[in-house]
């Protein structure tokens, strides 16, 4: 299998109708977050199938298709590279890396970060997760949050809650409040103490965006005294 194949078997799947809602909803228009992005309209159900098919072509074959002008092409990539993480970490996070300009709208940042990403800083140093968080790049501030989804599953909140801090500091883009509510949300269902802590510390800086997601599994009582800022 190679990538031709690929490219022929993505072909013949465009489906026109579904490129267009795709890029009003991963908002592809001037001035959207998704500005000059192209479609091709394939879902992602089908687009896992391709990975799992296509899961042996080279990196140098991974990487090209990342370099897509099509977006579903670029999350096949991702797809690939995650299924090639498990045996290859090394190798697929150096071409992530490199390639980190290409994981350009959430969807890609959210079905890759925590699968490539994550295990690989598991045991290391993790200053380039807070460069990330800390550049004015939405798509590597995303990629510094959603990361950290791998040690909340672990257990570990530390870095979540530091780099939650560091995304809350300043005015940021509502595809990071929402990224940031949602981490909140992941670790409150595992100490939903550490939770309402941070709420209640932060609730001044916090946006309502990132509350409501924070708290949206929370009672409805519950969650209109926190919205009020009372605990």
């Amino acid at each position: 299998m190679t990538l031709i194949d690929i490219k022929k078997e993505i072909k013949k799947l465009e489906n026109k109708e579904k490129a267009k809602f795709a890029k009003k909803y991963f908002k592809a228009f001037p001035g959207g977050y998704g500005e000059g992005d192209e479609f091709l309209g394939i879902n992602m159900p089908v687009l896992r199938k391709l990975a799992k098919k296509y899961s042996n072509i080279s990196f140098e074959e991974i990487e090209e298709l990342l370099n897509s002008k099509f977006h579903e092409e670029r999350v096949l990539a991702l797809l690939i590279l995650s299924i090639k993480s498990k045996t290859d970490l090394e190798k697929c996070v150096q071409i992530y890396l490199k390639n980190i300009h290409k994981v350009n709208n959430w969807d890609l940042v959210d079905g890759s970060a925590p699968e490539i990403l994550g295990p690989y800083l598991k045991n290391k140093d993790k200053s380039l997760l807070y460069e990330f968080a800390n550049s004015e790049n939405i798509w590597k501030q995303r990629i510094s949050i959603l990361t950290t989804f791998y040690y909340i599953k672990k257990g570990d909140f530390s870095d979540a809650i530091k780099i939650a801090e560091i995304l809350i500091s300043k005015k940021r883009h509502d595809l990071i409040n929402k990224a940031v509510g949602w981490t909140l949300r992941e670790i409150g269902k595992k100490n939903k103490k550490l939770l309402i802590d941070f709420l209640k510390k932060h609730y001044n800086n916090l946006s309502r965006t990132t509350i409501r997601y924070a708290i949206e599994k929370f009672d409805n009582d519950e969650r209109k005294r926190i919205l009020k800022g009372i605990f």
